[in-house]
């Protein structure tokens, strides 16, 4: 049974489309219960792309077991305007990750958790990280916004990366806001 503010929030990938939460959940069960003693990150990121008449936002939700495997799929958000306040946008891209992560309650955490738990002392691991298409360069643009965006995502249990580390965000997603 999905909660409210899951049912209307649909994802896709190359297989399918339209698909809710609940279905992505289980795509990363099956996927993570195919190989119970992985090493697995989970990971969201989103990014976005201005567009002369709206901005896109793509949140990419990526189970990654290292060197064995991946699964994937984006949500897509337009907005009808051009945000061009870098912050805004950088704002809002956080904030359509925050809400990703949190489908993904505690419960369903510990879900996937108690998958490779069994396993854990022949390596097994699960994290979840939240990847900001933002770096901390002296000549990037969004430097100035990195311990606000890395805060907020700490604050709600998931493990920040930012460029050149963002890989979700910045090279996954960003191929779908063209």
């Amino acid at each position: 049974m999905e909660n409210d503010s899951a049912q209307h929030v649909r994802f896709q990938n190359l297989q399918e489309d339209q698909m809710t939460f609940n279905q992505v959940f289980e795509h990363i069960v099956s996927f993570m219960r195919s190989r119970p003693a992985g090493n697995y990150r989970l990971i969201v990121g989103t990014d976005s792309q201005i567009h002369p008449q709206k901005t896109i936002f793509i949140t990419g939700i990526v189970i990654r077991n290292k060197g064995k495997g991946v699964w994937a799929c984006i949500r897509k958000v337009t907005v009808p305007r051009k945000m061009l306040q870098l912050h805004e946008r950088i704002s809002y891209e956080t904030s359509l990750s925050e809400e990703v992560v949190s489908l993904f309650t505690e419960e369903r955490k510990r879900q996937l958790i108690d998958i490779v738990l069994p396993h854990i002392y022949q390596g097994a691991s699960f994290t979840m990280e939240g990847h900001i298409d933002i770096g901390a360069g002296k000549k990037n643009k969004t430097r100035k916004f990195v311990q606000e965006m890395v805060t907020r995502l700490e604050a709600i249990g998931v493990e920040p990366k930012i460029k050149p580390d963002a890989f979700v965000a910045s090279s996954y997603a960003n191929r779908y806001t063209k």
